[in-house]
């Protein structure tokens, strides 16, 4: 079992700079000997949240690097890439009608339509990191948690927020019940509160014995909230401990309960996915990726299919049930974007980017900036990307010798403050061919 301070680590400090740091420790641990296969790769760090569409059709992700981007899961393909957060974005909610919200570190809500390249509008009012969002049932209200130790309720029609201040700590988690009726938070002050949303205003405090992180509704008005010690606890809507399960000896970090009310499960910054049957209340089955700690969990509407997000910066897609990999190979059904240069080397050095970067002057930007037109350009000038300050202060023209040493030293020591993952290519030869596929392919 984690000790008390290790237990700290997901949830306790305060402030953006603090975040990052964690990001980027996060990012540099190995990678365990068991890695899964990846399926949806887009991100530059980091992936904080998960949310999944009522079909079961597309998905929602957020991540450290400070991006949300909307996925197809029908052709595994990111159509949207949402930029707007000065920092991690670390909670999504999907809010129907082509509709959705995310948050961050920088403590603001965008509210978004799919398709628009500015949110709507930028809900404001928690003085620190957002770290949690949930949608009541009727769609009619937003709860985010934060760590500014508050709950707000925004009604998404307009109007003044209800702010939920009893907390003592930072608020990690919050779920309205199935009927809508009341708001689970959950903090790091060792509590559980069940919020009523009408008649009496005080909550009902549920003394827990660690730390919570996360927290999850059934539709049967159950409730599960994840531990800093590894457990899943069980309450009944009313407050009472109703079971424990242990999920593994690290922290709990996400939890999701399957539409049908089979399954939940609880990610944990070790590594693992524990699979638990809510009714013997006991650990099924565990789901082993690379040993980096999984961020986010959501089930798909058949309460079989299960998507992770992880510190590795990828999506898994895994069967609950039988705890095997779903597709292992990413397949986008629109076509291989690099089809055109089969047999080049230059282009098969690039495939592990294409995820992140477009290549032609008629694509969008993704999770990275569009390559099109890179050589002659200065750093951090791609138009419609937001770059980081720290970036737009550099000093380089993009030309074939200062990609070359992009990869030769790395981008964390050649563009400091990058969001780009850190990647090196050893290979003198395939670095020149990386060069000259760029040079042809880019080409305005």
């Amino acid at each position: 079992m984690a000790s008390r301070d290790s237990a700290k680590a997901p949830c306790r400090d305060r402030g953006r700079s603090a975040l990052l740091t964690l990001a980027a420790v996060l990012i540099a641990l190995p990678i365990g000997a068991m890695a899964a296969v990846a399926q949806l790769r887009g991100h530059g760090g980091p992936v904080r949240a998960l949310a999944i569409s009522a079909d079961g059709q597309s998905a929602i992700s957020s991540s450290f690097d400070s991006t949300a981007i909307r996925w197809s899961l029908t052709r595994n393909a990111a159509e949207q890439v949402l930029r707007f957060h000065s920092d991690a974005v670390n909670a999504v909610a999907l809010l129907g009608e082509g509709r959705a919200a995310t948050a961050g570190a920088d403590g603001r809500i965008a509210i978004w339509t799919f398709g628009k390249a500015e949110p709507d509008a930028v809900l404001e009012g928690h003085t620190a990191p957002i770290v949690a969002l949930t949608v009541s049932p009727d769609g009619a209200t937003l709860a985010s948690a934060s760590w500014d130790h508050t709950v707000r309720l925004w009604p998404l029609a307009g109007g003044t927020p209800r702010v939920l201040d009893e907390h003592t700590q930072n608020v990690n988690g919050v779920a309205f019940t199935a009927d809508g009726r009341a708001l689970v938070s959950v903090s790091y002050d060792l509590s559980a509160r069940i919020w009523p949303l009408s008649g009496a205003q005080t909550p009902t405090v549920v003394p827990m014995p660690t730390p919570l992180n996360a927290v999850a509704a059934g539709s049967d008005g159950e409730i599960a909230v994840g531990g800093a010690d590894g457990k899943v606890y069980f309450l009944t809507v009313g407050g009472a401990r109703a079971g424990e399960v242990a999920a593994g000896p690290r922290p709990v970090i996400s939890i999701a309960i399957s539409p049908d009310g089979s399954m939940v499960a609880a990610a944990g910054i070790g590594g693992a996915v524990a699979v638990i049957d809510r009714k013997t209340r006991t650990l099924a089955r565990t789901l082993v990726g690379p040993g980096l700690p999984v961020w986010s969990v959501a089930f798909l509407p058949d309460s079989r299919t299960l998507l992770t997000g992880g510190a590795d910066n990828i999506i898994r897609r895994w069967n609950a049930a039988t705890g095997e990999l779903v597709d292992p190979l990413l397949v986008e059904t629109a076509g291989d974007p690099l089809a055109a240069y089969a047999g080049d080397r230059g282009a098969e050095v690039f495939r592990a980017c294409v995820a992140c970067h477009t290549l032609g002057a008629d694509q969008a930007n993704r999770a990275g900036p569009t390559l099109a037109g890179i050589f002659g350009r200065r750093i951090a000038t791609a138009p419609g990307y937001k770059f980081s300050e720290a970036l737009k202060r550099l000093d380089i023209v993009w030309t074939p010798e200062t990609v070359s040493k992009l990869f030769e030293v790395g981008p964390q020591v050649y563009t400091p403050g990058t969001k780009m993952p850190e990647q090196r290519i050893g290979s003198e030869q395939d670095r020149a061919a990386l060069v000259q596929f760029l040079e042809r392919a880019t080409k305005r």
